[in-house]
């Protein structure tokens, strides 16, 4: 017998929720065969069996919480393979000589012992619970995600798939939605009534719940502030522009704006480290090295994978990176590395539409850089109105270990860099 427990999460998780039992008693489990999905308050992952056997109990159930250690289920690893045990029937006297004889009689080969389950498709356990709740077969879904993962929008397109938009079915679909009394409103029994007040009552996610207590820790916890500028993308976009085909032909993947920005950022936190550090105790860490947090929204939240060593990685690397973060995210194969960690952090409202917010510190980090919407305003030039595409940035920061004055410098240093890029190349 060996048991399957909760094993380390990863930095500082010591709890997750199981979201979905993959196996259930009796099933017979190969190495590497996944039994359980955890959520944790990062991520979610599978637990997959270390060894091969029959799954004889599960301690715990969906939906409960549980620590690091605790038991989740028992595997017999003797009964894999073993030979069925006779009926209590053949075993009893008087139950006449058809019985014997089926009892004598050998059997046959394919019931000697359980066949080894197939493999199974790689598939996000958010597209793997899918498919379970609607008994869809992932070995026959086209997997769209990375490394030919299935998703959850592959389950979705299987088990609805899109609605043809050939011509020939305009009329059919015509048909069905011309009124026939005269009158285009539908029924009464199916709308909703103006009168109904209904609720519902959801639980948390445990992504949901740390983001809930994280945020407030960082209003408690620290003394924050909150500065504003503005920038003139007048010359990103003109070189974005010249640059986009032949960056887009040369490295595979489009020049965005993201780039800029993780690169301004390094050297506005180089001038100015104290962004660049955390308190611990009555301790400031100085961190001599740039690993730079990309917000991205998920489903189940928003979460914030990690550049590691931004610094040294090149405009390509930087632009590829977050595209993979960002299609990890979407998919839900974002791992507890990605997220590990992170001294500074920067976030975009802008893909959203925001044109001005205040982000949120991400404790133990003391700053957090916020951007937002470009748009066309008329701002002087050189004494004469002219309209630029201008972009709110915010920078909050903890008020303990970084002065206002500084904080703003280093915004301004941002700006500096974005509204002339050619800077970033000549100051490295």
């Amino acid at each position: 017998m060996s048991n399957i427990v909760v094993p380390v999460l990863g930095e500082s998780i010591v709890e997750a929720r199981i979201s979905k039992w993959l196996k259930k008693p009796g099933d017979v489990v190969e190495v590497g065969d996944p039994l359980v999905e955890l959520e944790t308050e990062k991520t979610n992952l599978e637990l997959s069996a270390e060894k091969r056997g029959v799954i004889t109990s599960i301690a715990r159930k969906e939906g409960e919480d549980v620590k690091i250690g605790e038991l989740l289920a028992v595997v017999d690893e003797n009964g894999a393979g073993a030979p069925a045990a006779a009926s209590p029937g053949a075993a009893q006297p008087g139950n006449g000589s058809k019985a014997a004889a089926a009892a004598a009689a050998p059997a046959p080969a394919a019931a000697s012992a359980p066949a080894a389950p197939a493999e199974q498709p790689k598939a996000t356990p958010t597209a793997r619970r899918m498919a379970q709740d609607h008994e869809v077969d992932l070995g026959g879904v086209q997997g769209t995600g990375s490394a030919g993962r299935v998703t959850k929008q592959d389950v979705r397109n299987a088990i609805a798939p899109p609605a043809p938009t050939s011509d020939k079915l305009a009329p059919t679909r015509e048909a069905k939605i011309a009124p026939t009394s005269g009158s285009a409103i539908a029924p009464t029994s199916a709308r909703p009534r103006s009168g109904d007040r209904t609720e519902e009552r959801v639980r948390m996610t445990k992504r949901r719940q740390t983001i809930a207590r994280r945020l407030v820790e960082a209003q408690q916890t620290a003394a924050m502030l909150t500065t504003f500028n503005e920038a003139d993308m007048t010359q990103i976009m003109a070189l974005r522009e010249r640059r986009k085909e032949s960056f887009k032909k040369e490295f595979g993947v489009g020049l965005g704006l993201s780039s800029f920005f993780v690169k301004a950022s390094i050297a506005a936190l180089r001038a100015f480290p104290a962004l660049n550090a955390e308190i611990q105790g009555d301790e400031i860490v100085y961190k001599h090295y740039f690993d730079i947090g990309i917000a991205v929204g998920a489903e189940g939240g928003l979460v914030v994978p990690v550049l590691r060593d931004a610094d040294r990685m090149t405009f390509p690397q930087i632009e590829q990176t977050i595209r993979d973060f960002a299609k990890k995210a979407q998919d839900g194969t974002l791992t507890l590395d990605d997220l590990r960690g992170g001294t500074f952090t920067i976030t975009n409202g802008g893909v959203f539409g925001s044109l001005l917010s205040t982000p949120i510190l991400n404790p133990p980090q003391v700053g957090i850089l916020g951007l937002h919407k470009i748009q066309d305003r008329v701002v002087p030039v050189n004494g004469q109105p002219a309209i630029r595409p201008m972009m709110y940035m915010a920078l909050s920061y903890d008020h303990r270990i970084v002065d206002g004055r500084e904080a703003v410098q280093f915004l301004v240093k941002v700006k500096e860099y974005i509204e002339d890029p050619a800077n970033l190349l000549i100051e490295g």
